[in-house]
């Protein structure tokens, strides 16, 4: 692993974001209530919190945080269609937290995609990426719009 034991302990943040695409249909059964494995956005937040938190078990070489706060949020959006996933990770450190806010939003998306998979073949994950860090070293930085 990198020595970070020189840097300075700061307040970072993160933001990651990413999709599932699917079908109509199957966005409806959510919509609905309908979906053969019940909960689907509950189920897949709560996976995306709990992957957030196991992420140096998960990651070769990445450090094991105390994170403080670990936000999941998942938004139907009919014009994909599919999902927008989307998770903020905050810890007090000496190296950010883009890789739990990652994975958050991949296991999340990897558990809408389970859920959902009796009811769509067909779906994709993707556009996973870091979207805002706060602290450090290199301070803030936003994606592009």
């Amino acid at each position: 692993m990198v020595d970070v034991g020189d840097k300075p302990v700061t307040a970072r943040r993160a933001r990651a974001q990413g999709r599932l695409s699917c079908s109509a249909e199957t966005l409806a059964l959510v919509e609905e209530g309908k979906a053969p494995k019940g909960s689907v956005i509950a189920t897949a937040e709560l996976a995306g919190v709990m992957a957030a938190k196991r992420t140096a078990d998960l990651i070769p070489l990445c450090h094991p945080l105390p994170l403080s706060k670990i936000d999941v949020a998942i938004a139907m959006d009919l014009s994909l269609p599919g999902f927008i996933v989307e998770a903020i990770v905050r810890t007090e450190g000496r190296t950010g937290v883009e890789m739990e806010a990652l994975t958050a939003v991949s296991v999340a998306c990897l558990t809408l995609f389970d859920m959902l998979k009796a009811a769509d073949k067909c779906m994709t994950i993707g556009e996973i990426r870091v979207t805002e860090k706060e602290g450090g070293a290199s301070g803030a930085w936003q994606l592009p719009r």
